[in-house]
């Protein structure tokens, strides 16, 4: 394409990863990645969401057989074995936490394919976090019961080359 730069190539490049190699991810790449989201933009700059690395096993393993259970599939791991977890959160106090929070997971995902990891965004937070044993994992984690759940960011090393990128459909864009 005519004037791509790295952040546009990025940007149509990455894919959803759902084959991870075991190994966790380099602490440049991971800390690369979190500085990513950390500069995520935000509603009035109120900086409303919040990252959690998650690195205690007994706590990655109960968010994975919760989130399987919202799923409906606990026979599935809904994280597809990735070795690395960052739980997003977002201040549910102010308004437009969710986008925020959802910024924060997109700036993830791009940092990831930029330094050569993968991510997959992976959903039921809201539910979990919402929930009685979700709320009890916050207060676990020392953060305010009012953060609410955005999404989780599966990260690690791609296993398989990533999938073909699917057509973009002939109306994305309407011009008024």
């Amino acid at each position: 394409m005519e004037n791509e730069n790295a952040v546009l190539r990025a940007i149509r490049e990455r894919r959803s990863i759902r084959n991870f190699r075991p190994e966790r991810l380099k602490r440049q790449d991971m800390e690369a990645i979190l500085e990513a989201g950390k500069w995520a933009a935000s509603a009035k700059g109120l900086q409303s969401a919040l990252m959690v690395v998650v690195d205690n096993p007994g706590d990655v393993e109960a968010l994975r057989k919760a989130n399987a259970a919202i799923w409906g599939r606990p026979d599935v791991d809904p994280f597809y074995a990735a070795p690395d977890i960052v739980v997003v959160l977002a201040d549910g106090d102010t308004p437009n936490w969710l986008q925020d929070g959802s910024l924060v997971m997109g700036n993830l995902m791009l940092a990831a394919h930029a330094v050569g990891a993968g991510s997959c965004w992976i959903n039921r937070a809201m539910e979990y976090f919402d929930s009685p044993e979700g709320k009890a994992m916050l207060e676990k984690w020392n953060v305010p019961a009012k953060y609410r759940g955005v999404g989780i960011c599966a990260l690690g090393y791609p296993a398989v080359e990533p999938p073909a990128p699917k057509a973009r459909k002939a109306d994305y864009i309407v011009r008024v």
